[in-house]
């Protein structure tokens, strides 16, 4: 008995086109060629920002740093002399330290404090995420309010000296001596920085795998040995970002101090930082842009080498 198997009818259709038709054919598709320019279009609105409110500041800012220019005066080409003037400026030495104890004190806080609280708020517990939104309110908060508030806590009529009364200490000059001061303004950054960097390091943390907590457990090894020997090396990298940007920040630290200390930096300037020092001496209509640009190209040199210092750091370490 024979079998006849019918001829199989022609692909038609998106079927036959999708093989790949003929040239010219219905279902082809046509590859237009990009034009060279194309990614520079979708590139040029980032570009034009950055241009206008960063690069052009920075080579204004470069360039007004060898002038004499004051804020209604062009000013002329003066070499180096801003920058010998700096060398004799004891307001300088003076804005330069305080940045200096700034990053100092601030920096290993914010590179630890977060972490911890981070591990705190990580944990599974009733009622976890009303404290996580609590850390994290300081960051969100205006420095402005946070600034006044911390103000009128810590006046001598404040609650801080209200609760040191009651419990028989007395009255502390927190906002009327030098150093006090200073460290109330370190304080308020890093209670409003904890949140902030606490998110970082929950990232971090989720990625640390939970066998190896596990596996250091069952060798004996406790709480603070798991730290030391899991935790911190699974984070090293994020510390090392935490530390790159808090200490950029910490050296150009500007509103907790101006909040605080008022516009002259506190008893005889001391508490001057080098931020505040640029806005004090290029503001005003006898403001000297020159003199400011040379203290500001001063801060941005050594920002750059905190960064480079951090990063060097890391390298050896991986070393």
């Amino acid at each position: 008995m024979k079998t006849s198997t019918a001829p199989a009818a022609p692909a038609t259709g998106r079927a036959a086109t999708a093989d790949g038709g003929r040239p010219g054919g219905r279902g082809t598709t046509k590859i237009r060629r990009q034009l060279p320019t194309s990614p520079w279009l979708f590139a040029a609105p980032g570009l034009a920002i950055v241009a206008v409110f960063i690069l052009y500041p920075f080579v204004s800012t470069l360039n007004n740093s060898f002038t004499d220019k004051r804020t209604l005066i062009p000013g002329e080409y003066v070499g180096l002399a801003n920058f010998r003037e700096l060398l004799h400026d004891d307001m300088f030495w003076i804005g330069l330290r305080n940045s200096t104890l700034y990053v100092l004190v601030v920096v290993p806080a914010l590179v630890l404090l977060p972490l911890l609280l981070a591990m705190l708020v990580q944990k599974h517990i009733p009622g976890i995420t009303f404290f996580r939104s609590a850390f994290y309110t300081p960051v969100v908060a205006s420095i402005v309010v946070v600034g006044l508030i911390w103000v009128w806590m810590l006046d001598e009529r404040g609650l801080v000296n209200a609760v040191l009364e009651a419990v028989g200490v007395g009255k502390v000059g927190f906002l009327s001596d030098q150093w006090l001061l200073l460290f109330s303004a370190m304080a308020v950054t890093v209670w409003k920085g904890l949140g902030y960097y606490m998110i970082i390091y929950l990232a971090a943390l989720a990625n640390v795998p939970r066998e190896l907590h596990e596996a250091a457990a069952v060798d004996g090894a406790g709480a603070v040995r798991r730290f030391f020997s899991v935790t911190v090396p699974a984070v090293r990298s994020t510390m090392v970002l935490v530390g790159a940007l808090s200490s950029v920040a910490a050296f150009k630290v500007f509103s907790e101090v101006y909040l605080m200390a008022g516009p002259t930096g506190g008893p005889a300037g001391e508490d001057t930082t080098l931020v505040m020092l640029v806005q004090r001496t290029g503001t005003g209509l006898t403001g000297r842009v020159g003199y400011a640009s040379a203290i500001s190209v001063v801060v941005f040199v050594v920002t750059v080498a905190l960064m480079l210092l951090v990063l060097r750091a890391d390298r050896k370490e991986d070393a």
